[in-house]
């Protein structure tokens, strides 16, 4: 018996479960056993039978000698009857239990030859690595082909030049006593080629480039466009275009992490586990019915608003300035909204995020939602500064505050960096910037106010001198000098349009095509609306 538990012990890493069938014969020792009752409920019946060990003793080295009775009929059993382990135990293949059904299927890469070719047998383990094959064949190849019969069972296809000096075709069938799919036909590689040279090509659609791209995709989701593009060129030799890499990005995406339906619906699982992990985390929704035309949906809710904040972050404000600033970001994707941020600052100047909220939009109500939680669940101790830009939804948010954002609980401060662009942007004086960050940094209303003065006074000085109107001409002193006329020299010869004297590129199409051609006589030179035969024949034709 030993033997045999032993031998589980090495193999139940290897499986995942073994059942063992033990039969016991009663031996004549265990027959002048006397029979005890040991269904006896009591503790002390237990405990007298059973020893108890805790959970950091180690049963083999229980404190203590064996019950000599029971050392006894342990050694009986064990001497009188050795244990052999039955046939189908010494005939038992550990390996082939754990191996795949259909292990010759169970290779994820596409089953080639040598020269790259299809042959009739070959076998596949789906019907999309069927069609996975295919496209790799058609693109590596610089071929194109059309399918002609696609069911669940069959798919046939051929060269889209098929009859027209190529026979290539090809017919896969679902074996179903193989449990594969096998090329059943088969007429050998492409004997045409294509007339023109594309930088595309047809198969190369987005899903196939998003199947390519997907490692690069899953190690740096931000993969730039450009980046696609280029791993596309070095793979396939053909560079697709802009919103075909963007296509092929957004799927690789959608196939690692999930679509946007199944990230919303994920979201409230992702905050309960927060919050059953960290239940000092703070997570508020706002939701809205869902309705089906005019009926009301069950068990379904829109997100409006969520607010949250993590438990470290909270924490960390408390030693943190008394300094928060709020700021909010467009969310670009399937799904509009913003993204709204409050940060705050530590002893070393680095940057502390301490809430984050995702609303419909930078609207009153949206920042009323983030700044009153803000205040409740973060920010509560007085005497902060709120730092914000100049927008009018933030401004009627803390007059909605009823004083948690105002003196003496809070004081409301504008961000000098936006005040300096929004100065920039009308003014159009870049050597006013450092003026302006200066105003920003003055610690006196005295120093405020002389740097105030001086950036006025520098405005001033740029639009000092105007531009006085002419008034009515019957007001203007008449004049007595010599009259003016044009220098002949300059005076064009040529009539009609004046000629191009700049050089033309690749550019300039329309100007590099030769002369126009009449539709109506065939000459060249003049178009048909110009042409002398449209009202009929010409004076001079022959026969008239």
């Amino acid at each position: 018996m030993q033997e045999m538990f032993s031998m589980y012990i090495e193999n139940r890493r290897r499986i995942s479960c073994i059942e063992l069938y033990i039969e016991f014969e009663q031996s004549e020792v265990d027959r002048n056993i006397e029979v005890e009752d040991y269904d006896s409920g009591s503790d002390e019946d237990f405990e007298s039978n059973y020893e108890i060990v805790g959970p950091g003793e180690n049963e083999d080295g229980a404190d203590g000698p064996m019950n000599p009775d029971v050392e006894e009929v342990a050694n009986a059993l064990a001497n009188s009857h050795p244990f052999q382990e039955p046939s189908f135990m010494r005939s038992l293949d550990l390996e082939a239990m754990n191996a795949a059904e259909f292990p010759q299927y169970m290779n994820a890469e596409l089953p080639v030859v040598a020269d790259g070719e299809f042959t009739v047998g070959m076998e596949f383990s789906s019907r999309e690595e069927v069609i996975k094959a295919m496209k790799d064949y058609t693109i590596r190849r610089g071929v194109d082909y059309r399918v002609y019969e696609s069911e669940p069972t069959t798919f046939y296809a051929k060269c889209t030049h098929y009859g027209k000096g190529c026979d290539w075709l090809i017919r896969v069938t679902k074996m179903q006593k193989k449990y594969c799919w096998e090329i059943r036909r088969y007429n050998g590689s492409h004997t045409c080629t294509w007339s023109t040279i594309s930088q595309d090509h047809s198969k190369l659609d987005s899903k196939t480039v998003a199947e390519a791209i997907k490692p690069l995709v899953e190690v740096d989701p931000s993969l730039k466009v450009k980046s696609v593009i280029a791993e596309v060129q070095s793979k396939f030799n053909y560079t697709i275009s802009y919103r075909k890499a963007w296509l092929a990005k957004q799927k690789a995406v959608e196939s690692i992490f999930g679509g946007w339906e199944a990230s919303y619906e994920a979201l409230p699982i992702w905050f309960g586990a927060m919050c059953h992990k960290e239940p000092s985390a703070v997570v508020h929704f706002e939701t809205m019915d869902a309705y089906q035309g005019d009926d009301l949906v069950p068990d379904i809710h829109v997100l409006h608003r969520v607010f949250w904040g993590y438990y470290p972050c909270i924490r960390a404000f408390r030693h943190c300035k008394p300094v928060v600033q709020v700021d909010g970001t467009h969310l670009y994707g399937k799904y509009k909204g913003c993204l709204l941020v409050a940060v705050s600052q530590d002893g070393n100047n680095n940057i502390v995020p301490i809430a984050f909220a995702i609303v419909e939009g930078e609207t009153s109500d949206a920042w009323y939602f983030f700044l009153s939680n803000l205040r409740q669940h973060v920010v509560t101790r007085d005497g902060v500064g709120l730092i914000s830009d100049r927008h009018d939804s933030i401004r009627s948010a803390i007059d909605r505050s009823n004083g948690a954002w105002s003196p003496p609980r809070a004081f409301h401060m504008f961000c000098i960096r936006h005040i300096e662009l929004n100065f920039l942007r009308k003014f159009k004086a870049l050597y006013l910037q450092k003026l302006i960050v200066n105003i920003g940094y003055s610690r006196t209303i005295r120093e405020y106010q002389m740097r105030y003065e001086r950036l006025k006074e520098r405005v001033r000085r740029v639009y000092r001198a105007r531009f006085r109107p002419l008034g009515n001409p019957t007001t203007w002193p008449a004049y007595r000098g010599p009259r003016f006329v044009g220098n002949p020299f300059l005076r064009r010869v040529a009539k009609g349009r004046p000629k191009m004297t700049r050089f033309l590129n690749e550019m300039d199409t329309r100007m590099l095509r030769g002369p126009r051609k009449c539709k109506q006589c065939g000459a060249e030179g003049h178009s048909r609306s110009r042409c002398r035969q449209r009202g009929g024949l010409s004076a001079g034709a022959p026969g008239e």
